[in-house]
């Protein structure tokens, strides 16, 4: 998302983000949704943490960690 943004500045400071209307639509659709941007932020967070930390687990070990036995 957001990768053909034109930023416009005025006296080297951003005043406008121009983005295609597909994109606008989706991120309009996006916001009018709790759930979905709730989805999406949690998306978000685990592509974050997931190049923040190369280490895996695999399922056995994270109920086990959890304390899911």
């Amino acid at each position: 998302m957001f990768e053909q943004v034109q930023v416009i500045k005025e006296d080297n400071e951003a005043k406008f983000a121009v983005l295609p209307y597909a994109e606008y639509i989706r991120v309009r659709e996006l916001l009018s949704d709790a759930e979905q941007l709730a989805d999406y932020l949690d998306y978000l967070h685990m592509q974050t943490a997931k190049s923040e930390s190369r280490e895996r687990v695999g399922l056995h070990t994270a109920k086990e960690m959890l304390g899911l036995n």
